[in-house]
């Protein structure tokens, strides 16, 4: 049995997956992969977590420049 690092529910069974498979928390949803025998982390492919090494300066600065002109509006 594994954890969701989410919700912290911890009656996955992981005993029928490889390190690597992909599933999905039974009680909050969250797409999971499995570390290694109950070791579970979130999957790559969610796309709600954005971290902000993600995120280029570039796009940054021109946030914020659109931000300060609808300030001078």
């Amino acid at each position: 049995m594994a954890t969701c690092p989410e919700c912290d529910f911890d009656e996955i069974d992981t005993a029928d997956h490889e390190e690597g498979d992909t599933l999905s928390c039974p009680e909050c949803g969250k797409n999971l992969v499995v570390l290694g025998a109950g070791e579970l982390d979130f999957a790559d492919d969610d796309d709600d977590d954005v971290d902000e090494d993600d995120v280029d300066d570039d796009e940054l600065v021109d946030d914020e420049d659109e931000v300060d002109k609808e300030e001078d509006e």
